[in-house]
C-alpha cells in the first residue's frame, strides 16, 4: 500500500490508480453524505478500504499517493470544480440536483482534468468507467462523458 509501486508492472500500477479514482469518488460522496473531515475519511479508507475484504469481496488495492492527490485536490478546488460542472450540465440541471454519486465523481474527475501530468482523454475514460461500476445501465456513464469532455475542453482545448 506504500507509495512505492517501482516492482510492479505497468498493467498492476494502472489497476491501482484505478481503484485509487474509484475510492475518491466513493470517499467524496462519504464526506458530503456524512460531513466527516477529509482526514477521517483518508485514514478510513487506507486502513479499511485498500485490499481488506469487505461484505465477503476482496477490494483492489488503491495506489495511496494518487488517492490523496485526487482526494485533497478535489476537496481543496471543490468550489471552482462545482463551478465548472456546472457550466457544462443544462441549465434546467443544476449541480444540486444530480446524483451524490455523480457530484462526487465530477469533483474527484474535475481534479484530474486539472492536472497536466494527466492527459485530459485518459482521466474522462477512467471516470467513465467508475461511472460505469455505480450505474451498469450505461445512462448515466453517456451522461459522464458528455460532461467531462465539456470540461476537459474548457481547461484543456489544445489536448482534443
Amino acid at each position: 500500500m506504500s507509495g512505492n509501486h517501482s516492482n510492479l508492472s505497468g498493467n498492476q500500477r494502472r489497476k491501482m490508480r484505478s481503484a485509487s479514482r474509484l475510492y475518491a469518488v466513493q470517499a467524496l460522496f462519504q464526506m458530503e453524505h456524512s460531513s466527516q473531515s477529509i482526514d477521517l475519511v483518508r485514514v478510513e479508507f487506507l486502513n479499511f478500504r485498500f485490499g481488506e475484504t469487505y461484505e465477503g469481496a476482496q477490494m483492489l488495492d488503491g495506489d495511496v499517493d494518487h488517492f490523496t492527490q485526487v482526494l485533497e485536490g478535489a476537496v481543496k478546488d471543490q468550489a471552482d470544480i462545482d463551478q465548472q460542472t456546472d457550466r457544462a450540465l443544462v441549465a434546467k440541471w443544476p449541480l444540486g440536483r444530480i446524483d451524490p454519486t455523480l457530484r462526487a465523481l465530477f469533483r474527484a474527475a474535475g481534479c484530474e482534468l486539472r492536472d497536466p501530468s494527466v492527459p485530459p482523454k485518459v482521466a474522462i475514460k477512467e471516470y467513465v468507467d467508475v461511472a460505469s461500476a455505480f450505474f451498469p445501465d450505461g445512462k448515466e456513464a453517456s451522461f459522464v462523458n458528455a460532461v467531462l469532455d465539456h470540461m476537459g475542453r474548457e481547461d484543456r482545448a489544445d489536448e482534443f
